[in-house]
């Protein structure tokens, strides 16, 4: 072992390569588990949510996904008081094992044709112990890491905990992609998808043997021997005006737009190919994830970078750039991986005209003669806009200005094909599909300058007393609400619409709040001494 002494800290590069091992290990793995949810979330949604309505099921499926992220602030209040109570290391050995032992359950949970309701029921409350034990993760991970780095790479340290979630991701699609090789497409659909949920008993094995050998933060220890610890650290981290402001700009500035930019490189962006753009279930997540894989770069290079030019210089950019580039990388990557469906929406637009145009994704039959047309349009993935027609007059439908009989399905689909429509899935060439890798990797970089150096931003922004608690809460509150629920939002706007590029709105406007946040009142923190 070589160890050398600084002013400020002790050098162990063997110790702080099983830190920064250890805890980005568990972080791949508890991600793992988070997301795999989410990636399966089309066969989720009609294994427990069986409402008559691909859409319906869908977004039933994504609303339940959001439900682990609401209640993440609470295990963020719970782990939070025990990280800054009892020690940050067996804080986060039992957050892994409850998110482990979770997700394992979720692929023993009966269907709802084996037990009825309470099969949505059960998953739900396992969902609520991955949130609660996700509360707890992240904050411990990045402070035990960046407690035991040198301060002047504090930020290159904590980007692997970052890249972590990335890798978590990676791992979720390989995990599925591989599994799919098994088994053909009737047994996936009927037991196959529970394998990735059954694979994580294996992950959090090997992640306690790993933990295990770590010892307790130093910071934290040198704490508890001077007696210093936080009687009541939430009481604590809200008793100052100063603190509360630093937990609301963390919230709102940093939490809630780096969030939303990760999640819509990688669901938003997969539900997009998958969805609006007809695109083979199997190639969609091979390309989300080439392109997770390749932005696994960003996260550990902007991680770097902060330590050189600041934490808050490149989180700026950052929100600019993705305010300026989401809408152009997305018809990049329309024109990119369904040629024919992006031109044919362009040269011959779907037109619905109707005097009550009512579309509620979730109901079974609608209501008026032209929400069933909506919602055929919907079911096939077909773009379209609305007009206010005559009261009382039927619903006309035009697709590129011509008039088709919207009460006729095989006229709609005959005419939909006649204009170019691509009703079937398909398969990208590798050309195209490597296009679509190289938007993403792109939306992958404004993510990596967001969310690198945030670990050592929100560990250097609190005192260590309070500092599980104070950074996990407004962490979670806005990966939580923000981004969690970003995929239901998201798709629910596409389905209101019938506009496949809506859903991004939603994070250009959080993001946009998010970068007046940072640049009006996030303090620098690059080279602070903690304490």
């Amino acid at each position: 072992m070589a160890a050398a002494s600084g002013a400020d800290y002790v050098i162990d590069a063997k110790r702080d390569r099983l830190v920064i091992f250890a805890s980005t290990l568990g972080t791949v793995f508890e991600w793992y588990d988070f997301f795999i949810y989410g990636t399966l979330a089309g066969i989720i949604g009609k294994t427990f949510f069986p409402l008559g309505s691909d859409t319906a099921q869908f977004l039933a499926a994504l609303a339940s996904f959001g439900v682990g992220f609401g209640v993440r602030p609470i295990g963020a209040i719970l782990f939070g008081y025990l990280g800054d109570r009892l020690g940050r290391k067996y804080t986060f050995l039992v957050t892994i094992a409850v998110m482990g032992l979770a997700t394992a359950a979720v692929g023993l949970v009966p269907s709802y044709a084996s037990i009825g309701v309470a099969a949505p029921v059960v998953l739900v409350a396992l969902r609520v112990l991955q949130g609660l034990a996700l509360g707890g993760e992240y904050g411990g991970a990045a402070i035990y890491v960046a407690e035991h780095a040198p301060r002047g790479k504090r930020g290159f340290y904590t980007s692997f905990i970052q890249a972590g979630v990335v890798g978590g991701f990676l791992l979720s699609v390989t995990v599925v992609l591989v599994s799919e090789l098994f088994v053909d497409k009737a047994q996936w659909a009927a037991w196959g998808w529970r394998i990735p949920f059954l694979f994580s008993i294996l992950l959090l094995a090997v992640s306690l043997w790993v933990r295990l050998k770590l010892k307790e933060s130093p910071v934290f220890q040198a704490m508890k021997e001077a007696g210093e610890l936080a009687r009541n650290p939430l009481t604590e981290s809200f008793a100052t005006r100063g603190n509360v402001k630093l937990v609301l700009v963390a919230l709102f500035g940093i939490a809630a737009g780096l969030t939303v930019i990760w999640y819509t490189a990688q669901f938003q962006a997969m539900y997009f190919l998958q969805n609006a753009l007809r695109m083979e279930d199997t190639p969609a997540r091979a390309i989300i994830g080439v392109a997770a894989m390749f932005s696994l770069f960003w996260f550990i290079l902007f991680g770097w970078l902060s330590d050189k030019v600041g934490r808050k210089k490149p989180i700026a950019i950052g929100y600019a750039l993705t305010i300026a580039l989401m809408f152009p990388l997305f018809h990049w990557m329309a024109s990119a991986a369904n040629p024919e469906l992006s031109a044919a929406m362009s040269r011959s637009p779907v037109v619905v005209t109707g005097s009550d145009c009512r579309y509620d994704p979730f109901a079974k039959v609608q209501a008026t003669a032209c929400g069933r047309v909506l919602d055929a349009l919907s079911k096939k993935g077909i773009a379209y806009s609305t007009r206010v027609g005559a009261p009382g007059a039927p619903p006309a439908v035009t697709i590129g200005g011509a008039p088709v009989d919207a009460a006729d399905p095989a006229a709609l689909d005959a005419a939909l094909g006649a204009a170019g429509y691509k009703l079937g899935k398909t398969v990208p060439t590798l050309p195209q599909a490597l296009q679509v890798i190289l938007a993403i990797v792109l939306i992958g970089m404004c993510s990596g300058m967001t969310f690198g150096p945030v670990a050592a931003l929100l560990v250097e922004l609190f005192p260590a007393r309070i500092r599980y608690t104070s950074m996990s809460i407004p962490y979670h509150i806005g990966t939580g609400y923000f981004g969690g629920f970003l995929p239901f939002i998201s798709q629910y706007i596409v389905a209101r619409t019938g506009d496949p590029f809506a859903g991004l709105w939603y994070t250009i406007a959080v993001v946009a709040m998010a970068l007046v946040v940072t640049l009006l009142w996030l303090p620098e923190t690059a080279g602070r001494e903690l304490e």
